[in-house]
Formats: structure tokens, C-alpha cells, sequence
């Protein structure tokens, strides 16, 4: 059955500057064809058992029940009040529905089973019992062999192995039911974040994992690792920081890089081609992010889609998307297993989006760009010690699906300041991307959260079009030169350990941040803490705070006395660890800081985050939409602007894509083939999770997690899900 509409063949987006003076602009001639059988390849997938989907990641579904010409019916068909609010709490997951049971987390990490007909609770099982830490995860693994049926998941260092049915630990699955990543990683990581918010990838008795590492120095390494799922034995290794006689050992020019140097970590999940057995591992950039005075060369496999034999975790191609990374570029996303057509023939191809707002296809086998990728030339980095590589690849298809470089014209005309936010671009440095990190300042755009973020993008296997939603926000990352004397007292150490550890998150001015767990301000500390509690909490973290246990006890003593304002404090101290074991570089920056005008705009033009439609096959973009609106512009008569999205999209047979992600905390249903908005509901909670769809007894539903957070004020607890009428 064709799901198109003959009217719908032209979609216009419009120009987004506030108002509706501003003429518009064709970007699609189109209509893509929708069917819901039209490929006999195609899975006919009617539960969601695996994360975003299936292992392919594709974020796609079968099911046509809802579609362009019912989808206005939906309606709220029950709700599940998960727990756990707090204002740190918030829910990132993709449910997954395997039978009649879907299972979840609240914002506090406490895993949970219910009906997926109608939301009653079946069981409930918290990591974190007896404790008040909290967590979240993106997802859960499902394993079956028969009668045995195992859910997989971390909470912070610890993977636990949960009988699907009941809730119960696996008592033979390492240790009463759990194992510690920490250990097996060939490197003493005591003191040092490990965990993983992503799920692992399950490949026949194996379980695929990566980790989330702190982005400054100490920092554990990023190692990808796989394990037993009946016993949690590891079962192989791949160092992602290569160790001698290695491939890609030569690209640190420290041979002792290895040693020291952490991240080059897959934090966002991973991809498999089940028939070849090939995990797709996306990684991310060395520790630290901004400064790699100390890491010179190309970086591998920094920053590489890495192809791997999932059965024994050898390598079988790579590519680096960003050569010696110093912009955060990290591949953001698990990439999308996509069959492209070309001259006639049919290739097996991956997709990787990336944070610059480019996607990059590749031949699943070979590692085969499908299209052409130019090396660019881009200046030297002007910081002391820093070697900027001298060029970095980029793709010519298809085009980048967010903006490339922020100008002056591009400052928001409609701003209540805009003269203010044009003093300060004036001040620093908008040449696009791959500018090196400079003490001026550096406008990093579409931004540290996107282009394309952890949501990932969804596929249409009928049609070859893949959707992915995206951010436009300017950062400016300024660079801060730090002493390298030693300090003389007790309060001027406390502020270097600042400095090394805290300013990142915290921000030079003690300001706080909500780019990172949403870091509280700390100006006045002394206040609401005494000397102990800060003591206590650098020493064991705090809600999202990870640890810094890696700190000596003097260290902690004088990050203390700095945050409490403890002046003339005279003591003589002396650091006793390297700068290479303290992270004490050369430079620091002074936090993430949005640009944004007084209002709290974004300073650049709309669109601020925007839906888009790539042809794969033929590498064009087909369709561009705003995602987002605030509705207190809309009220002034202003035209959408879409807004920071985090979550991804969910693409039906139906010929629908459904997603929130929005700071305006809707959930929205738009037409595939054009972009057009065919449905909107109201969530309690900002939905910054990927939704998934599934059908039980013939009905199709559709569930997202509203839990807020992140870029909002409000929390939330709830996953609601939608179904059309019994009638």
C-alpha cells in the first residue's frame, strides 16, 4: 500500500529568523515512497529487543498500523510513574519489548519490568539499593538461550546480569550477579571514573562494552572488551590506545602514551552486522579534550569508526574521522548499518554521523568510502607546545546537515542584545570548523552537543533515507595558560587542583555548568558546606560528581581550602606527582559556555535544531525542518526555531517519524516523505530519550521516556505510551 500523498511532493522550509517577513526557500522536489512490505530484506520487526531497535541500529519498525492518515487519533494509552525525581535525575532510555514486557530505567537507575499493554508494574530491581547514588543509562542488552533469559546493564562500574522474568541477580554471572569493569584492563584505573551509560552489544555468548572515561588527565583508557554473558569472564580485548608493537603504536609520538593517556573510549554504544559478525566500534577523542601538548601525532584510534571481528576482537578496518583532536569532536553516536544502490548494484555500507554535522559511508567489509573524502588544510594551533594536525578529512557527500562556520551576519537579529553579542564575536576567533583552541576564544559550531548527537540517526530500508536530528548552538571554548611554578600554599595548590579537575565542568568563576550532569555553581560554597563535606565529596563523588579518589589527601585538603575562600593559610607544601598523573597541563579551558544573549538565546540565527531528511544513495539532503519551538516566541507571532534536542528519532512503515528530544517537552509524529508535523502531544517531562514502537495483541503502540533534565527546568519520571483508539 503506497502511504504517500501526491500533494505533499514539494516541502518548503522556510527561512528561520523570528518573524514571517523573511521569504522561503525550496529544499526538496520529492516525495519519498513509502511501503510497508515493499522490501523483502527487510526485518519484520513487531517487538524492540534491541537497543534503538535492532543491532543494526536503525531505529525502524515495521509497523504500519499507525500511519500519515491516523496518526492525529493517537492517544495516551497508559503511563508508568518510574520514581526517583531529583535534581540530577533524569531518564535518557530507549525501552526495549521483548513478548509483552517492556522493560526500562528510572532516573535514579533502578531497572524495571511491565506490561506493554498497559504499563502495570511486573518488577523492579535497584543497583544503587541502600546508597544515595544515582545514575542513568541510554539502554538495556536482552540475551535468551532458551528458558534462560537474561537482562544486561551497568550502573556506573558495576555490569549486572538480571533474570528478564523475575528481576533477580544471576548468581553464576561474576559475583552474585554482577562484575566489575574496572578490573581486566590491563592498567591500575584506582581512583579514576569508569562506567558506561550506553548499552553493551550482544553478539551470540558474548556481551561488547565500552566505557565513559574522565575527558581530563588521570583518565582510565577506553579499551573495547568482551565478556561471557553466562559467567561475565572477559573473553578479549582491543586497545584503542595502541601498545607497542601494535598498529598505530607510531601514531604518539610518546611511546609511553599508552601508559598515561585515557579516553579514546566508545561511550555512545556500538553497531553489529549479525550475518558477518562485524561490531562497529565509534570512538572517541584522547584526554584532554582540548590540549594535546602532551599526546602529538595523528592520535589512533582517537576519534576512528573501528570495524572489529566481534568473536575475538581483532580489527578489521578503521577510519579517523578527525586527526589529533582538540574540539571534543567525539563520534557521537552508534553508526547505522544502511544498503545503499549504486550503478545498479546493491552494497552493504555504514553510516556514521558525527558532531561537525557530517555523516560518512562506508563499505561494511572494506572500510571503502562510498563517497569522495577530501584531507583540508587548516592552520597551526598558536598555544605553546600544541602541534594542530595540519589537515582533517572531510566528506564531499553527502552536504553537512547542520551550518559550518558562524559569521557576524549570522548573529541573531532579532536579539534583545544583539549589539552585545556582536562586541563579543568581535573578540574571538569564527573561522568554521577544525580552527585550533586558541587563549582568545574559539567559537566551536553547530557546537560541543552537535551537529549530530548520542540519539543517533534513523533508516529507512524501503527507501535508503536516513533521518537525523541536530543541534546549531555556538560555544566559545577559551584556553587559560596555567602556572608552572609550584605553588607556594596550601589555597594556591587548591586552586591548580581546580584548575586540572574542576574548572572544566564548574567554569573558571565557579559558575557551574549544565553541559556535564549539570555542575552547581560554587561561588559561596563555604556557606552550605563545611570542610569535611567537600572533603568527603571530591573524595567519593556525589550524584553525578564521579570520584577523584586519585587525588592525595593534601590535594583534596587544598581544593577544599580554595573553595571555602580559606585565605592566609601560609602552609608550605609540595607536589610530589607528575603533571602527567595530575592532568596539570600546559593549558585548561575555562568550561563549556554556550553563547548564547541575554535572554538565553542561542546568539546565532535560527534554526537552533532541525530534523533532517539524507538521501543516501543519492548523498542529498531532501528535506530540512526546525524541531522545537519556544512558545513564547510563537505567542510574538514568531516563526519556529527549533531548539537543543537530545534523543533520537523512531522511523515507521507507516511512513512516520516519531520524536521528542525537544526542549519544549512535545513529542511529535512528522510525514517521512516531506518533513511536515502530522501530530503533537504534550509530555509531562521534556523526552529526551529515543521512543520505541511495538505491537501486543495487534495493537501498535508507541512509547517515549519523559524525564527532563539536561536543558530544563522541570524533571520527570513517567514513560508514556501512545495507541490509537479501540475504535
Amino acid at each position: 500500500m503506497d502511504l504517500s500523498n501526491a500533494a505533499e511532493e514539494n516541502m518548503v522550509f522556510r527561512n528561520l529568523s523570528f518573524g514571517f517577513l523573511f521569504s522561503s526557500i525550496i529544499v526538496s522536489c520529492q516525495t519519498i515512497e513509502v511501503t510497508e512490505s515493499g522490501n523483502e530484506n527487510v526485518a519484520d520487526y513487531k517487538s524492540w529487543s534491541s537497543y534503538l531497535g535492532d543491532p543494526a541500529r536503525t531505529h525502524y519498525s515495521s509497523l504500519g498500523q499507525v500511519n500519515r492518515d491516523n496518526v492525529q487519533n493517537l492517544e495516551v494509552a497508559w503511563t508508568y510513574a518510574s520514581g526517583d525525581i531529583g535534581e540530577n535525575n533524569y531518564i535518557q532510555c530507549n525501552p526495549l519489548v521483548v513478548d509483552t514486557i517492556l522493560y526500562g530505567a528510572s532516573p535514579g537507575m533502578k531497572i524495571f519490568a511491565v506490561q506493554a499493554a498497559t504499563g502495570q508494574r511486573i518488577w523492579e530491581f535497584n543497583p544503587f539499593q541502600g546508597t544515595d547514588q544515582v545514575s542513568f543509562t541510554r539502554g538495556l542488552a536482552y540475551w535468551a538461550d532458551g528458558d534462560d533469559r537474561r537482562l544486561i546493564f551497568s550502573a556506573e562500574e558495576k555490569l549486572y546480569a538480571l533474570d528478564a522474568l523475575t528481576g533477580e541477580p544471576i548468581t553464576d554471572f561474576g559475583k552474585e550477579g554482577y562484575i566489575d569493569l574496572r578490573e581486566g584492563l590491563g592498567r591500575d584505573i584506582e581512583g579514576l571514573s569508569y562506567r558506561y551509560h550506553a548499552p553493551g552489544t550482544i553478539h551470540g555468548d558474548l556481551i561488547i562494552m565500552g566505557a565513559l572515561n574522565s575527558e581530563r588527565l588521570p583518565a582510565a583508557p577506553g579499551h573495547i572488551r568482551a565478556f561471557n554473558i553466562r559467567t561475565g569472564e572477559q573473553a578479549w580485548i582491543f586497545h584503542t590506545i595502541p601498545q607497542p608493537g601494535q598498529p598505530g603504536y607510531e601514531t604518539w609520538e610518546d611511546s609511553t602514551a599508552y601508559k598515561f593517556i585515557g579516553g579514546v573510549n566508545n561511550w555512545t554504544g556500538m553497531t553489529l552486522d549479525e550475518a558477518q559478525g562485524i561490531v562497529f566500534v565509534p570512538l572517541g577523542s584522547a584526554a584532554f579534550d582540548f590540549y594535546g601538548g602532551n599526546r602529538k601525532g595523528a592520535n589512533l584510534y582517537a576519534n576512528s569508526l573501528v570495524a572489529l571481528n566481534a568473536q575475538t576482537g581483532e580489527k578489521l578496518w578503521h577510519f579517523q574521522t578527525v586527526h589529533h583532536d582538540v574540539w571534543d569532536r567525539d563520534l557521537p553516536a552508534p553508526p547505522t548499518l544502511v544498503t545503499i544502490e549504486r550503478d545498479g548494484k546493491s552494497i552493504d555500507a555504514v553510516a556514521q554521523i558525527t558532531k561537525s554535522g557530517h555523516v560518512y559511508v562506508f563499505n561494511r567489509e572494506t572500510g571503502e568510502s562510498l563517497f569522495p573524502i577530501e584531507e583540508r588544510a587548516y592552520p597551526e594551533s598558536d598555544l605553546i607546545g600544541e602541534q594542530a594536525w595540519p589537515t582533517q578529512p572531510l566528506p564531499t557527500q553527502p552536504p553537512a546537515f547542520s551550518r559550518q562556520r558562524m559569521t557576524a551576519e549570522d548573529i541573531n537579529p532579532n536579539s534583545s542584545s544583539r549589539d552585545s553579542l556582536l562586541a563579543v564575536f568581535k573578540t574571538v576567533r569564527s573561522d568554521g570548523q577544525f580552527v585550533p583552541p586558541s587563549t582568545e576564544g574559539t567559537i566551536i559550531f553547530p557546537g560541543f552537543d552537535g551537529g549530530g548527537e548520542w540519539g543517533g540517526a534513523g533508516y529507512d530500508p524501503n527507501t535508503g533515507v536516513l533521518y537525523v536530528n541536530a543541534n546549531e548552538m555556538p560555544w566559545i571554548l577559551t584556553m587559560v595558560e596555567q602556572s608552572q611554578e609550584a605553588p607556594q600554599n596550601l589555597v594556591a595548590l587548591g586552586q591548580n587542583v581546580y584548575q586540572g579537575n574542576c574548572m572544566g565542568c564548574h567554569g573558571a568563576e565557579l559558575q557551574g555548568s549544565n553541559f556535564h550532569g549539570n555542575a552547581p555553581a560554587l561561588v559561596n560554597l563555604a556557606e552550605r558546606l563545611d570542610e569535611g563535606q567537600v572533603h568527603e565529596m571530591v573524595r567519593n563523588g556525589k550524584g553525578a560528581m564521579p570520584s577523584f579518589a586519585f587525588l592525595t589527601d593534601t590535594q583534596i585538603d587544598a581544593v577544599s581550602a580554595f573553595l571555602l575562600n580559606k585565605q592566609g593559610d601560609d602552609e608550605m607544601v609540595v607536589q610530589t606527582v607528575s603533571q602527567k598523573e595530575t592532568g596539570q597541563l600546559r593549558y585548561n579551558h575555562t568550561g563549556y559556555n554556550r553563547f548564547i544573549d541575554a535572554d538565553g538565546y542561542p546568539a546565532v540565527k535560527p534554526p537552533w535544531g532541525t530534523l533532517n531528511a539524507i538521501d543516501l544513495n543519492k548523498g542529498e539532503i531532501l528535506w530540512k525542518v526546525p524541531l522545537g519551538e519556544f512558545p513564547e516566541l510563537i505567542a510574538e507571532g514568531n516563526a519556529p526555531t527549533g531548539t537543543e534536542n537530545y534523543g533520537g528519532p523512531v522511523v515507521t512503515a507507516g511512513g512516520l517519524i516519531f520524536i521528542g528530544a525537544s526542549k519544549d517537552s512535545q513529542f511529535r509524529a512528522f510525514n517521512s516523505a516531506t518533513g511536515e508535523e502530522l501530530w503533537r502531544h504534550s509530555l509531562p517531562a521534556a523526552g529526551m530519550a529515543t521512543p520505541c514502537t511495538y505491537e501486543v495483541d495487534g495493537k501498535q503502540y508507541v512509547v517515549i521516556a519523559a524525564g527532563g533534565g539536561k536543558i530544563t527546568d522541570e524533571r520527570g519520571d513517567q514513560y508514556v505510551a501512545f495507541a490509537l483508539p479501540e475504535n
